[in-house]
């Protein structure tokens, strides 16, 4: 065996190990409870190459495609939603690579392995000084903030009570920024996307950049799409745990018998007939959404701009992956009875995680009107693609 493919075997059980350890402690409630995923977790995120995947190799990162990130959250989110949605953010180098270089070069110099949290809105009004800008206010669903080492909040430059230039995003050490703890939800309650609260904190103007500008960095990974990569890694949230309750459910049928004295739940035909239609949803639904990530990622390699219409397909897998996923985790908990009412069950806990990935922003009704107007020779609205 090879060096390589002894490491990467060595990975892979270290990943399954720590799966098995994310499921028996979010089965706990451990993350729920106290509604952010525990500090030694994310330190084994790292471990095991989250943060670093996505890195360009010259800052010492693993450079890995899109859908090799994608496939690692799948797994994580199999074993734990909140878990998953966490170590999405290890998608973080598509912000920051619109930093400059020198900036970046500065942020990895210590290792790859940095864990960044977002608070993009509102954007706040910042001072625009000689020394930098003085970052004040308050930013929302900062997933992931509690194990973060740098955070970045949205901001709106001012100058002399003027807009000052276009929104931007300033980059900061976490240790600057107050955590409130206000994320109380039904699901994905470890994400742990509590409130960002900066008191005039004065951020050097390289540390900042423009929301939305496209990096300079030269690696194929900038020329990806990056709107629809962060659409595209809380999708894949929603079919992890999708998987993880089909699976569940294969565990529980075949053992399980009504209390009323009926069959076993797998010996049903009405739950054999629904069990096949969910789970060949799921796939298909699955399978158009990483075959549209892997249509684009060729055409960067081979040095073209993905089309409109590639981008938008990308987009609208993902919305229909997210809603197919939490009708599916529905669907299991409907066909597992009485059982699976209970808060603290895991069909339960599958229900609410998949819900709460199609309420995001990313995965609305505008995805389906903006991909349905391109379908007629229209323009989508802007920020779509």
């Amino acid at each position: 065996m090879s060096n390589l493919a002894k490491d990467q075997t060595e990975s892979l059980i270290d990943l399954e190990e720590l799966c098995q350890e994310i499921r028996h402690r979010a089965c706990s409630g451990e993350f729920d409870e106290q509604a952010y995923v525990s500090q030694d977790i994310i330190q084994k995120l790292k471990s095991i190459g989250v943060y670093r995947a996505l890195v360009p190799k010259r800052f010492g990162g693993d450079e890995v495609s899109p859908r090799t990130f994608c496939e690692l959250i799948e797994r994580l989110s199999k074993a734990d939603g909140s878990v998953g949605w966490v170590a999405s953010f290890g998608m973080s180098p598509a912000y920051l690579g619109s930093l400059p270089e020198e900036t970046l070069s500065e942020l990895y110099k210590n290792g790859p392995d940095i864990v960044f949290a977002g608070g993009i809105f509102p954007p706040q009004a910042a001072q625009v000084t000689n020394e930098g800008l003085v970052v004040k206010g308050r930013w929302k669903f900062s997933s992931g903030c509690k194990g973060a080492d740098i955070v970045g909040v949205g901001i709106a430059p001012i100058k002399d009570n003027e807009s000052h230039g276009l929104p931007r995003m300033a980059v900061l050490p976490a240790h600057k920024a107050q955590i409130e703890m206000t994320w109380d939800t039904v699901g994905l309650k470890g994400t742990g996307s509590h409130d960002l609260i900066v008191d005039n904190v004065l951020v050097p103007e390289h540390w900042t950049f423009v929301r939305g500008e496209p990096s300079k960095l030269s690696e194929p990974f900038f020329k990806y799409p990056s709107l629809s990569l962060a659409t595209q890694v809380l999708t894949v949230v929603g079919i992890g745990v999708a998987s993880a309750s089909l699976e569940e459910f294969r565990k529980l049928a075949p053992g399980k018998s009504s209390i009323t004295g009926g069959a076993e739940i797998a010996n049903r035909p009405i739950t054999q007939y629904e069990f096949a239609k969910a789970e060949a949803e799921f796939l298909a639904a699955r399978t158009w959404f990483y075959n549209t990530m892997d249509i684009v990622w060729e055409e960067v390699l081979n040095g073209r701009k993905p089309e409109p219409h590639l981008i938008s397909d990308m987009r609208l897998s993902c919305t229909h992956a997210a809603r197919v996923c939490a009708k599916v985790t529905r669907k299991m908990q409907m066909l597992a009875g009485m059982t699976a009412i209970y808060t603290n069950h895991p069909f339960s806990r599958f229900v609410n995680d998949t819900n709460v990935v199609t309420q995001h922003a990313f995965m609305g009704d505008a995805t389906l009107q903006n991909a349905g107007a391109m379908s007629f020779g229209l323009n989508p609205t802007p920020g779509y693609l």
